[in-house]
């Protein structure tokens, strides 16, 4: 038998060098310091990236006038509007429930548009007939374009008795 000493770096029996608790613990700690370098650099980059909703435009094109029929009431359901042609002109009312945000249904057998959620209902042109809405639908800015399609402007809330006549 020999009395020989292995060196940490040596080969042990089976041929491998043995990793000391040293060594194994410092390539852990260097490994955690990597991945949360890695999650920090990831981080800040997120906070810096532009943070963005794109939604959709608050002007939009409703069509040609010819497409509504007179006394009809009509949904956009993409832009959440309804555009109402009286004898009288056009106007445009918000299909969004001014009690808690709910999208209104327009119920053509009773003449009305009903909230489907908590009750509300409304005339045609957005006035509150019941429920818990605190104010009437409002009305959009509603105009006519250079070639002659109606354009709706949901950031200009007009009065109810302002109606686009073609």
């Amino acid at each position: 038998m020999s009395d020989e000493k292995q060196h940490p770096s040596s080969p042990h029996a089976s041929g491998r060098p043995e990793v000391s608790r040293r060594d194994f613990l410092n390539e852990i700690t260097l490994g955690a310091l990597g991945i949360a370098g890695l999650g920090g650099a990831a981080l800040t980059y997120q906070y810096f990236s532009p943070n963005v909703l794109f939604e959709p435009s608050t002007t939009f094109r409703a069509g040609n006038p010819d497409l509504y029929p007179v006394n009809s009431v009509t949904f956009l359901q993409d832009q959440q509007v309804y555009i109402v042609r009286t004898s009288g002109g056009f106007f445009a009312v918000s299909a969004v429930c001014t009690h808690l945000g709910c999208v209104t249904q327009w119920k053509p057998e009773a003449n009305m548009i009903a909230c489907p959620c908590h009750g509300s209902k409304f005339q045609p042109d957005g006035k509150k007939i019941e429920g818990p809405a605190p104010r009437p639908l409002p009305h959009y800015s509603i105009s006519l374009t250079a070639d002659g399609e109606l354009l709706v402007d949901k950031l200009q809330t007009i009065k109810p008795d302002q109606v686009l006549t073609v």
